[in-house]
């Protein structure tokens, strides 16, 4: 689903805004515990970095509330 939501957010010219956004829109509409269970996916040693946008994982990273 987050990469579904990176897609979206993608298009947009400004890469910076469109990674801040993405988290926006993870910390507007995922509650706490999804938000938590992301960060636990790609902190986990056998998360692999093509399982997910480059620029989802640096939203998550970045700008992400947990």
């Amino acid at each position: 689903m987050a990469n579904q939501i990176g897609a979206f957010f993608k298009s947009y010219p400004d890469r910076e805004q469109a990674t801040k956004d993405i988290a926006g829109h993870l910390n507007k509409f995922w509650p706490p515990v999804m938000r938590k269970q992301i960060v636990k996916i790609i902190s986990s040693e056998n998360f692999k970095n093509d399982d997910m946008d480059q620029m989802v994982i640096k939203a998550i990273k970045n700008y992400l509330k947990h």
